[in-house]
């Protein structure tokens, strides 16, 4: 008898990479069939980082009405138990609740702070009136959610599935890759920002002749191997960020960075004012002091313990009736290996 299929919809890379160690936890758990769905530029090349390969390819939408129209097609040809969607899919998570298909959300509760200016921010507080389970990444974000009404009930703290995704990754490039012999700057910022920062590289890169200051637009490969390599990443953006820290390397954010809370609460990053002499005089202070980014470095990352894809399988499992929910993400960080990397 064949087993009961869960969906994990992507519509970004950043979205495939996240997924990809819940697709592995769900099939090494052996009750439910998880089936890899890729409906975005790139997707499946993400997927294929990653080691795994997209069961179904949907065609890339112009927007979210088409994008709510192919799966509402697929899900009428080959409806699953349950979806999987990560971050501000709403259109997939729409699709799934009108066919009255269970929606569980990861990174549930992430805020900015600004849903009338931000298109992202509103759908991901769209997507909770939907969800059917909320997966926390973090304290605060299961705080957003309770504030919002979200039943308690039905939020669960996981934490976030990047630090799960690093070490997938960080396991595939060692077999592959091989060092760079100088250090490396990533950089992946706003383009609010952009004459500031470059004002700022060009000082740098003639200051450190052994730095190699790199923009983080590339593909999910080349930028999972580029952050491994790294020894210093600025960024204002969540995904990158988040990237980062779960490969502990330390994090410079500009501006405000409102969605970087908790990582700036815990000081894994530090804001920096975004102004070329700010950033400079910054970025020198810990290129200049290994001591600085070991010390930023040991915090960790807020955002996950490296177990979150095996709690989600679980929850996953138990909203379906197999099994029991799991206890939410500790407050200590585990040092165990989680089970399905093995």
């Amino acid at each position: 008898m064949p087993l009961p299929e869960v969906h994990l919809v992507s519509g970004t890379c950043a979205e495939a990479t996240r997924l990809a160690p819940v697709a592995a936890a769900i099939r090494a758990q052996g009750l439910l069939e998880p089936v890899l769905v890729a409906a975005g530029t790139d997707v499946s090349r993400a997927h294929i980082s990653m080691g795994l390969a997209s069961d179904v390819t949907l065609p890339t939408p112009a927007d979210q009405a088409t994008a709510i129209r192919h799966y509402d097609q697929l899900w009428a040809e080959r409806t699953p138990a349950a979806v999987l969607v990560r971050g501000d899919n709403l259109a997939a998570a729409l699709a799934a609740y009108w066919r009255r298909i269970p929606v569980l959300h990861l990174d549930a509760g992430r805020r900015s702070g600004t849903p009338g200016a931000d298109a992202v921010d509103a759908d991901r507080r769209l997507l909770a009136q939907v969800a059917t389970l909320h997966l926390a990444a973090a304290p605060l974000a299961a705080m957003n959610l309770l504030d919002e009404s979200v039943v308690a009930g039905d939020i669960l703290l996981t934490g976030g599935t990047a630090v799960d995704a690093a070490r997938m990754l960080t396991a595939r490039l060692r077999a592959a890759g091989t060092p760079r012999p100088n250090r490396v700057l990533l950089v992946g910022v706003d383009d609010a920002y952009d004459r500031p920062v470059r004002e700022a590289m060009l000082d740098l890169a003639a200051r450190y002749p052994d730095l190699d200051v790199i923009g983080a637009r590339v593909s999910t490969h080349e930028r999972a191997r580029l952050v491994a390599a790294a020894d210093l990443v600025l960024a204002d953006d969540f995904d990158l960020a988040e990237e980062a820290l779960a490969a502990g390397v330390p994090v410079l954010v500009p501006g405000e960075g409102r969605e970087l809370s908790e990582a700036l609460h815990t000081g894994s990053a530090r804001l920096v004012e975004p102004t070329a002499e700010a950033l400079e005089r910054e970025l020198a202070t810990l290129l200049d002091s290994r001591l600085r980014r070991d010390s930023m470095r040991a915090l960790g990352s807020p955002y996950g313990d490296g177990l979150a894809a095996g709690r989600i399988a679980q929850a996953t499992a138990a909203l379906l009736g197999q099994g029991q929910f799991p206890d939410p993400m500790p407050a200590r960080k585990p040092t165990e290996e989680p089970t399905w990397m093995s």
